[in-house]
């Protein structure tokens, strides 16, 4: 997805699950920017053969097997957005922070509204 149709689908979850404040809109934007580059990575790594493991060719023309970039691309934008999203309240415990709220365990008002929000 785009910058712009993540914007979109995070500003209707922070406002579905109730916690959506317009000073939100900069981090909103960061994630939204974390998560496009994360799709990119992740159509790359698909597009490549999703293969875990590459060969690499140092510059001694010694070839050895490594981790595939792309995926260390997509664990590290991975880990920078869930901090957004806890930030944003768009995890069950970053809910809790900025609601005060308790969710359910599972299949909770919170839940469902933000996989409603995300769909």
């Amino acid at each position: 997805m785009t910058k712009d149709e993540w914007i979109k689908r995070l500003k209707r979850a922070c406002t579905t699950a109730g916690v959506y404040k317009p000073f939100f809109d900069n981090a909103i934007e960061q994630l939204a920017s974390i998560l496009e580059v994360r799709d990119d990575a992740v159509r790359q790594y698909n597009e490549d053969g999703g293969c875990p493991v590459v060969t690499y060719t140092n510059t001694a023309g010694k070839e050895n097997k490594v981790k595939n970039p792309a995926l260390a691309v997509i664990d590290k934008e991975n880990e920078l957005a869930l901090a957004y999203w806890r930030d944003l309240g768009l995890t069950p415990a970053g809910y809790k922070k900025l609601s005060g709220e308790v969710t359910e365990r599972s299949g909770g008002s919170f839940e469902s509204a933000i996989q409603e929000a995300l769909k």
